[in-house]
């Protein structure tokens, strides 16, 4: 399932996400443990399949890719109850649209995509497949980091993360 990732389809994914991948709000993502792992190579592992499954079924590739890569731009501790209000499900979500914002221009489906990635837990309803797929790549992505599958198939040299964009780092 997990093969190398071709350099046509790195190529791709890099001129969809490669000037958010420059800024310094996505690169602090680096510093933010989730899952396990860092916040940049979860959305990175996101963002990538959510692009490819977008991309093999004809949807919004460039929409799943963005705002996948998005998600999670919520800029806290989410360990640290003071960072937040209330319950970090709840407030994540909500926080990362309102730095998306402040990043980029979100299309609405973008928009949508990031406030609904935590569906059923979250409030807000996806309106479009490709909201779905997103939030369902996110569901699949914390499991494999979560039962400790992307360090042991070794993910993190197979699929875009950190490793990739060397220039970056």
């Amino acid at each position: 399932m997990f093969s190398r990732v071709s350099q046509q389809n790195l190529d791709a994914f890099t001129a969809l996400v490669g000037d958010l991948l420059c800024t310094d709000e996505v690169q602090s993502l680096k510093a933010i443990c989730h899952h396990g792992m860092s916040c940049y190579d979860h959305s990175l592992f996101v963002s990538y399949l959510s692009f490819l499954w977008a991309r093999k079924r004809g949807l919004d590739y460039r929409a799943c890719a963005r705002a996948g890569l998005l998600h999670d731009l919520y800029l806290y501790d989410g360990h640290d109850p003071s960072a937040h209000p209330g319950l970090q499900c709840f407030d994540h979500p909500v926080a990362a649209w309102h730095n998306a914002r402040e990043l980029t221009e979100l299309s609405p489906k973008e928009e949508n995509i990031i406030l609904s990635h935590m569906w059923p837990v979250g409030k807000y309803l996806p309106r479009s497949r490709e909201a779905f797929l997103v939030n369902t790549v996110d569901t699949f992505c914390a499991t494999v980091e979560l039962s400790k599958l992307y360090r042991r198939l070794e993910l993190g040299k197979k699929l875009p993360s950190s490793a990739f964009f060397p220039a970056l780092s």
